[in-house]
């Protein structure tokens, strides 16, 4: 199964002059259309259930589950190749069923540390889960990041000599906290590696444990993100990129808008 684009999406939109394409060669895509969502479904089937046996393949070659309909979904598209390479998805607690349980709320329902954080004590619709980061096999190279969905290791950021940075993962991860902030969001919770902590910490940005580590595709940690504490604290380094990610995701979510807007007056 491939991860480019499904026939008949929006031709690639032109290089802008003004934009810093050279220190970031990638573009967030909101998938806030079923055939970008659909996008995300392919690549998350390509690596959670072919690459990773996770999942158990579909027929239909998408991963998909019951969260997918309450989440904002969110794609990462190389600008050299055109190609999506990666997504995540953000899970919003249910309107009609605020109480049910986020993923993250099942798995870790007997290591949770509510002293810290209860999320069903939570204002419901202020919360949300990070889940489903996936990145393509090619792009997952580097040593201890085969085994990984979207990995953040310390081979992530090369040596002091050969310094590296993990554009995508990162990327995907800014994404979503814009996402979230645009949504009004003001926590989200995710399960998440060791080390992602240390690692997150380098750029500037804090991840509260709350509670014992679990199984679940390897071992994982029940971690919580301040939404707006992210966007303060970011790093010289990051927030040029975050400016960038801000404006993709603005801007696709300003077209969808107005795009409701034309249907809604049509059909009037």
């Amino acid at each position: 199964m491939g991860s480019t684009a499904a026939p008949g999406r929006a031709p690639p939109r032109c290089r802008r002059a003004g934009r810093p394409r050279s220190a970031w060669s990638f573009e967030v895509v909101p998938a806030v259309s079923a055939a970008l969502r659909d996008e995300a479904f392919r690549i998350r089937h390509q690596v959670y259930c072919e690459e990773l046996g996770f999942e158990p393949s579909r027929p239909d070659g998408r991963e998909a589950d019951e969260y997918d309909a309450q989440s904002l979904h969110c794609l990462i598209r190389s600008r050299r190749s055109d190609e999506f390479v990666g997504c995540t998805r953000l899970i919003l607690c249910r309107r009609s069923d605020p109480h049910y349980p986020l993923p993250f709320e099942r798995t870790c329902a007997a290591s949770l540390d509510r002293s810290i954080l209860d999320p069903q004590a939570m204002p419901r619709n202020r919360i949300a889960e990070v889940s489903r980061l996936a990145v393509i096999g090619r792009y997952r190279r580097r040593s201890g990041e085969q085994l990984l969905a979207a990995p953040m290791t310390d081979a992530s950021f090369g040596t002091s000599t050969r310094p590296r940075f993990p554009h995508i993962l990162v990327g995907l991860y800014l994404a979503t906290t814009e996402l979230a902030a645009l949504h009004g969001i003001d926590t989200m919770f995710v399960l998440s590696e060791p080390k992602l902590a240390h690692h997150f910490a380098r750029l500037g940005v804090t991840i509260t444990q709350l509670g014992a580590p679990v199984e679940h595709r390897g071992t994982r940690i029940p971690s919580a993100l301040d939404v707006q504490g992210i966007l303060r604290g970011l790093n010289f380094v990051m927030r040029p990129l975050h400016k960038v990610i801000a404006e993709d995701i603005r801007r696709a979510t300003s077209a969808q808008l107005a795009a409701f807007g034309t249907a809604a007056l049509s059909s009037n």
